[in-house]
């Protein structure tokens, strides 16, 4: 089935649906990391996007119910230079294609992807349309112009949970990292923590469970008074899709919560501690997605390899430097990927230490959350 990619620059790319048929449309970005691509349309931070792998060769090792990242796709659309269809690997459970068929997904392959990554470091994000429907060129291109931009838009209140929901699953899989000493840290000792969901991935959620944390995950819209309701020993907020400047309830709820307990947020959680202390964010020209970012630890001078995806970034010259202090530092750009308070129990990184895809790096994170609430308690 003939599908056409719509760029709001004029251009439009013509290739095959391997996904679902049917029309999507969003910000156009890509990733450049050469595996995980299940993960990656999982991850609920690609809401409102369409995913453009710089990878050539997609879909070879299938898919399967352990490696999603949440628990559906979230991405509105997939783009590839090549799918394979016949997948081989010991652990999958169906193909690429199929589970993105079964989701809804619109999926287009055979089109130059290294012209489209080009373009879009060139020129910056773009918002483009997906179809097998509509084959006008001049229409999509039309469609792709009048669409939002991703600037102002508050997405995490599409993905997060309804209710609150216990998590206590740890990974099981035959990749997965050890626990400590395999059993919960502290001696022993197990940490509740209030899980703010804006979009969380489920291996953050494994891999705080895996250091002896027991979840309650909670909508993005809870308040402070019913997190405090609940006195967890910590307080972690997730990563998530959009403008962190339009989740105006979730920054005017941390401001309460600042403070009162220690507070661990990776991604948009991250920004939205940084507009809660007062700061602002901006919207980068392309984003940072992929596996291979290096970040340097201004405490060790260590350089991570990270896995990263966010498309806005805090505002370092707006931040009370009396109060904070810069912790990670962006290697490629030098833009902000980690701050810690100087008095208050809290800090968060901009970039993924659960990884799911992408490096192990930066698990130590989880090991100094439960370090401060141990040390708060």
């Amino acid at each position: 089935m003939i599908a056409k990619l719509a760029l709001e620059n004029g251009k439009v790319f013509t290739g095959v649906n391997f996904g679902a048929a049917g029309e999507v449309a969003g910000e156009v970005c890509f990733n450049t990391s050469l595996t995980g691509y299940q993960e990656i349309v999982t991850d609920p931070s690609y809401a409102g996007q369409l995913i453009t792998m710089t990878s050539p060769l997609i879909g070879n090792y299938g898919v399967n119910d352990d490696d999603a990242e949440s628990f559906r796709p979230h991405a509105r659309g997939f783009i590839v230079r090549e799918y394979f269809d016949y997948h081989s690997n010991f652990r999958a459970e169906s193909s690429l294609g199929d589970y993105l068929k079964q989701h809804g997904i619109v999926a287009l392959e055979g089109i130059d992807t290294r012209m489209l990554t080009k373009m879009l470091r060139s020129e910056g994000a773009l918002r483009g349309v997906l179809s097998t429907t509509d084959l006008d060129d001049a229409s999509l291109v039309a469609k792709a112009r009048a669409l939002p931009s991703m600037a102002g838009q508050d997405l995490a209140s599409s993905v997060t949970c309804r209710q609150p929901y216990h998590w206590s699953a740890v990974d099981r899989t035959p990749f997965a990292l050890p626990r400590v000493n395999d059993e919960p840290a502290d001696s022993g000792r197990t940490f509740n923590v209030v899980v703010y969901d804006f979009g969380v991935k489920h291996n953050i959620l494994r891999r705080l469970t895996s250091y002896g944390c027991t979840l309650t995950v909670v909508p993005a819209s809870t308040s402070a008074e019913e997190v405090l309701a609940m006195n967890p020993d910590g307080i972690f907020l997730s990563n998530g899709p959009g403008d962190p400047d339009a989740v105006t309830y979730a920054i005017g709820t941390l401001k309460k919560l600042i403070g009162k307990k220690p507070i661990f947020g990776i991604c948009l959680g991250h920004q939205l501690l940084a507009l809660a202390l007062g700061g602002k964010t901006y919207k980068l020209k392309f984003g940072h997605r992929g596996g291979n970012h290096p970040v340097k630890n201004l405490s060790t001078g260590c350089i991570e390899v990270t896995s990263q995806n966010h498309g806005f970034a805090v505002d370092w010259s707006s931040m009370d430097e009396t109060k904070l202090t810069l912790t990670h530092l962006n290697l490629n750009d030098s833009t902000v990927e980690g701050f810690e308070h100087k008095e208050l129990p809290l800090f968060c990184v901009q970039y993924h230490p659960e990884a799911s895809p992408g490096p192990h790096d930066s698990d130590y994170l989880f090991q100094r959350f439960i370090t401060m609430m141990s040390n708060a308690g």
